[in-house]
């Protein structure tokens, strides 16, 4: 059987395109359709019925993409099993990260993951729109925030601690808050995906009430972007809440300083989520251990997530989003969850 053949199917199923696929893998679109062709000669069937506007799989397409799939993966873990003792992992795969994450934590760190993988390619989007795994071809990406529902899997990580944050431009010319009566005086940086100015406000821990809280306040600039949002800080323009690993670096520099530590927002959800295969790469496999351990020390620590799970509000909108008993564990478990991570209702902080 040709594995270059099966590999070409393989992806011409998943994005039931051909133009697309011959993209991806670097390929004319001429040589993918051959061995298409190729393929289904040899084994005697159809595999992709095909029109002027459509490809898609065939009964018998079906049911040999799954075997198809279980056989690439197995051959690669063949090939590479004795590897990683030697000269590492091989092969070229897709990630996608939040901006800021890649950015401060992970890009920074890369160099000693692929020195112990240096014939290992890697392709990384950062973005903070929702991408199609499918098809847009990414083996897994790495999200900050609640998931919906959807056929693909996600392993989840931990939760993202929260801090707050000004430049000190502002402190100097506003104050320095130290209680929630304090923001009375102060004005946010609002974050929201369709740039709604309405619901402006402070997430915190009501102890009283035992859940979190929404304060109303004043907010003159409004983003949908994570760079932004953390550029908005840095220039003047209020106080900020975000995930405290995309914080570090502008605390580290002077260029923002953390506030108000007793009133932080919720912890935010991260996981990994990737199309559902019996098997991953083991390249994939590594990059998401990698990535697992890479994080955990910005993860919330237990007593910190029995605060959290205190409010109403707090849930993950689904099993997926869960985290392990130990955040700090980063588990392997994995379970049906979203391809892009859903902003809360009434979130006022950006998802990375």
């Amino acid at each position: 059987m040709n594995t270059d053949e099966l590999r070409i199917f393989s992806r011409v199923a998943e994005l039931a395109s051909f133009s697309r696929a011959a993209d991806q893998l670097g390929l004319t679109r001429a040589r993918v359709s051959v061995a298409v062709q190729h393929l289904e000669e040899r084994l005697g069937t159809r595999l992709l019925q095909r029109t002027t506007r459509s490809v898609r799989l065939t009964e018998d397409g079906e049911r040999f993409l799954d075997r198809c799939r279980d056989y690439l993966s197995e051959g690669e873990q063949l090939a590479t099993m004795f590897r990683a003792n030697t000269g590492g992992l091989t092969g070229r795969l897709r990630i996608d990260l939040p901006a800021t994450l890649a950015r401060d934590l992970v890009i920074p760190r890369l160099p000693e993951f692929l020195a112990r993988h240096p014939a290992l390619e890697i392709g990384i989007s950062t973005t903070d729109r929702r991408v199609d795994l499918v098809n847009e071809g990414f083996d897994c990406v790495l999200r900050v925030g609640v998931l919906g529902d959807s056929e693909l899997i996600a392993r989840p990580l931990g939760f993202m601690r929260m801090a707050n944050a000004a430049s000190p431009a502002y402190l100097q010319a506003h104050g320095t808050p130290h209680t929630l009566a304090d923001l009375a005086q102060h004005r946010i940086v609002h974050f929201a995906q369709t740039l709604s100015p309405n619901d402006a406000g402070w997430e915190y821990f009501d102890a009283a009430q035992g859940r979190y809280r929404i304060k109303p306040v004043r907010a003159i600039v409004t983003v949908n972007g994570t760079d932004a949002y953390n550029a908005a800080a840095v220039a003047g323009l209020g106080l900020i809440q975000a995930p405290i690993g995309g914080l570090l670096p502008g605390f580290a520099a002077g260029s923002l300083v953390q506030v108000m530590p007793a009133f932080t927002a919720r912890p935010m959800p991260v996981s990994l989520v990737y199309v559902n295969r019996r098997q991953l790469a083991p390249r994939v496999l590594a990059v998401m251990d990698w990535l697992a351990e890479l994080l955990a020390p910005y993860f919330a620590e237990d007593s910190e997530l029995t605060i959290a799970s205190t409010s109403p509000s707090a849930a993950p909108a689904g099993p997926a989003a869960s985290p392990s008993r130990s955040a700090r564990r980063a588990s392997r478990d994995a379970s049906p969850a979203a391809d892009a991570a859903v902003p809360r209702k009434r979130s006022r902080r950006p998802p990375s």
